[in-house]
């Protein structure tokens, strides 16, 4: 039999580690994530359309430009489309696997949050003070 030759540079089963420089802003992305998807459910749910509208012209822009690949446009427009099921939009933006973590680091989701309500969440989050989903629906 023949063995699968491996040198240092490469290990074809090894799991990239991440340090926890990575892990916290991961858990940063992460948490900013899930204040934006709560303020575009109450502007959806009140029915005002432009947040939506504004990521789905920034998806577009960005896929006219190159800039992301049609499954990464098909993931953030698929979860466009769960905007009128508020828990399942809000698993699907704050999924915490490997793809999910990557895409929101290159987020569509830019200028939904204010300055001040991103430190807020941040703020809030380090206090163990985040809303709830259940206030929304």
């Amino acid at each position: 039999m023949f063995k699968r030759q491996q040198n240092k540079r490469q290990r074809p089963y090894s799991v990239k580690k991440t340090g926890i420089k990575d892990e916290n802003i991961d858990r940063q992305i992460l948490v900013i994530h899930r204040a934006i998807g709560l303020k575009m459910l109450a502007s959806f749910q009140r029915g005002d359309l432009s947040l939506v509208e504004q990521v789905g012209i920034t998806l577009e822009r960005r896929r006219g430009e190159g800039r992301i690949g049609y499954g990464e446009f098909l993931t953030w427009t698929s979860l466009l489309e769960l905007m009128d099921r508020p828990e399942e939009f809000l698993d699907g933006l704050l999924l915490d696997d490997t793809r999910m973590r990557k895409l929101r680091r290159r987020t569509p989701l830019v200028g939904v949050l204010t300055e001040q309500e991103r430190q807020e969440a941040l703020d809030a989050d380090a206090a163990g003070t985040l809303p709830d989903i259940g206030t929304l629906i």
